[in-house]
């Protein structure tokens, strides 16, 4: 069992519960893989997959962070793709199924580094522990009232120089917020809307 500091990002699908709730499965269990199958394949900055928990893929990468471009840059590839393979999938479903309404799904990407973070191996995958783990996984649940954004918590934000943040970030401003958990404090971070995202 080793401590390293540790980058999280956790790619989450929104929408995902009423989806499967209102879906056969045999349908959702092509679109929802299909889905997670393309963010996986779309990492170009070397992060590694921890756990992939139905609706939602948790990313690390121990040691030094990406620049903050590069990390930015995943981010918005992550979206792109991903919206490009639902619109494929959802016009298949919508030929097959002869139907007019489509599933609402959307992506939000959590972003999140801490010192807190040990890599117990079980079987032939990481499992990631510790008190940084479980706030990237909070920060899910937000005040946030958009279901499609980008957050970044300020332990992240902190790690990089504010003119290499701004300078890079041109695309949107960001919002800050925080959020109260219990047992965790108070925990600040930044979020961007998706739509300002992919402009």
């Amino acid at each position: 069992m080793s401590t390293s500091k540790t980058l999280i990002c956790i790619p989450d699908i929104s929408g995902f519960t009423k989806f499967m709730s209102e879906t056969n499965i045999e349908l959702s269990s092509k679109i929802i893989p299909a889905l997670l199958n393309k963010i996986i394949y779309t990492n170009e900055i070397g992060l590694k997959v921890s756990e992939i928990e139905g609706d939602a893929i948790l990313f690390f990468k121990h040691g030094k962070i990406p620049e903050f471009k590069s990390l930015i840059d995943q981010c918005k590839l992550f979206f792109t793709k991903f919206y490009q393979q639902l619109d494929v999938l959802l016009m298949q479903y919508v030929q097959e199924n002869n139907i007019d309404n489509t599933p609402d799904l959307g992506l939000k990407i959590i972003l999140h580094y801490g010192e807190h973070v040990e890599s117990v191996q079980i079987g032939n995958r990481i499992k990631l522990i510790g008190e940084d783990v479980i706030i990237a996984h909070r920060l899910l649940k937000n005040d946030i009232e958009e279901d499609e954004y980008l957050l970044i918590s300020k332990n992240l934000l902190d790690q990089y120089k504010d003119s290499v943040v701004s300078h890079n970030f041109g695309w949107g401003d960001l919002q800050d917020n925080k959020v109260k958990y219990r047992h965790l404090g108070e925990i600040q971070y930044s979020y961007i809307k998706v739509n300002k995202l992919l402009k």
